[in-house]
C-alpha cells in the first residue's frame, strides 16, 4: 500500500490482505539498512488472522521515497504521520533494533496513539562502535558483512530456515546490499548515526504506561540481553521473552517470534 506521508510516497506492506483501519492495527518498524520484508512471516500471519498490518519502509529504504531521516525523533514523527495517512487512531507498535527506538520515541511523542509497545532486539543507549561507524561511512560493503556476521547466531539455521535452499544469513546480506543499491547515499552510516545519537531513550521509557513486550535473542551479539537492563528497569511492567536466536531473530526463530507477538497483541 502506498500512502502520501509528509508530501512523498511511503510504502507499507499489509500482509497480503487489504488494510482495514477498523481492525486492531499492528505497525512493524524495521531496523538499520533493512525494509519491511524482515517481518514477512509475522506480518502475513497476523494479517490473515484478524489484524490490520502496516509494515513500513522507512524513508530512503525499500519502496518509500525521500531521503533517509537522520534522527530517531524525525523517524518517530514520520511514523505517526503514517498512522494519520492510514486513518489509524491507535496502534500496537512493534520495532526491531533501530525500529525499537523509533517505536519507543513515537510512544513518547504521542502516548494516546500507542495501544501497546513491542521492542525486539532493543537496548539503550544504542551506541555503535567508532570503528563500525567509520566503516559504515567509508566502506559500506564491508560494514554490511561485519554486521551480517554479528547479527546471526550461526552460519547454519536448521530447523528455523523455512524451506530447503533458503539461506537465512545470505538473505539478510542480500537485503542490506539491495538497500545500498536503492539508496547509495551512506544509508548504513545515516541509520547507525541516528541510533548512536539518540539521547531521549530513558525519558521515553519512563513515560511508557501501555503494555510492553521485550523480545530478546539469547545469542544476540549486537544488542546483548545484559545491555538492556536500563530499559527493562525503566519499563518495569514490560514482559520479557527470550528466543533462541541472534539479533536477526525474525528470520532465525520466526515461529518463536510470531508466538510471542501473537500472545502479546491478542491481549
Amino acid at each position: 500500500m502506498i500512502l502520501t506521508v509528509q508530501g512523498v510516497d511511503a510504502y507499507c506492506y499489509t500482509g497480503g490482505k487489504p488494510f482495514d483501519p477498523a481492525l486492531r492495527t499492528v505497525v512493524f518498524i524495521h531496523g538499520a539498512q533493512n525494509d519491511h520484508s524482515v517481518w514477512a512471516l509475522q506480518t502475513r500471519y497476523l494479517a490473515h488472522h484478524g489484524f490490520g498490518v502496516l509494515a513500513v519502509d522507512l524513508p530512503g529504504h525499500g519502496r518509500s521515497k525521500g531521503a533517509a531521516l537522520t534522527t530517531i525523533e524525525a523517524m518517530a514523527a514520520w511514523l505517526l504521520a503514517v498512522l494519520d495517512a492510514a486513518g489509524v487512531a491507535k496502534a500496537v507498535l512493534a520495532g526491531h533494533s533501530m525500529g525499537s527506538l523509533i517505536a519507543l520515541e513515537a510512544a513518547y511523542q504521542a502516548p494516546a496513539r500507542v495501544a501497546a509497545l513491542a521492542l525486539l532486539g532493543t537496548t539503550y543507549p544504542m551506541k555503535v562502535a567508532d570503528a563500525l561507524l567509520a566503516t559504515a561511512r567509508d566502506d559500506e560493503p564491508r560494514a554490511i558483512d561485519m554486521v551480517n556476521i554479528w547479527s546471526h547466531s550461526s552460519i547454519a539455521h536448521k530447523p528455523s530456515a523455512p524451506a530447503p535452499g533458503f539461506y537465512v544469513m545470505n538473505g539478510a546480506r542480500r537485503l542490506m546490499q539491495r538497500m545500498s543499491a536503492i539508496n547509495p547515499d551512506q544509508l548504513f552510516f545515516t541509520d547507525f548515526s541516528a541510533c548512536n545519537n539518540y539521547a531521549n531513550g530513558m525519558a521515553a521509557a519512563a513515560s511508557v504506561r501501555c503494555p510492553a513486550l521485550f523480545l530478546f535473542g539469547a545469542k544476540d551479539m549486537m544488542t546483548p540481553a545484559r545491555s538492556t537492563r536500563s530499559l527493562t528497569g525503566a519499563i518495569a511492567h514490560g514482559k520479557v521473552v527470550m528466543v533462541d536466536a541472534g539479533h536477526q531473530m525474525m528470520a532465525e526463530a520466526p515461529d518463536a517470534v510470531l508466538d510471542a507477538l501473537l500472545a502479546f497483541v491478542r491481549n
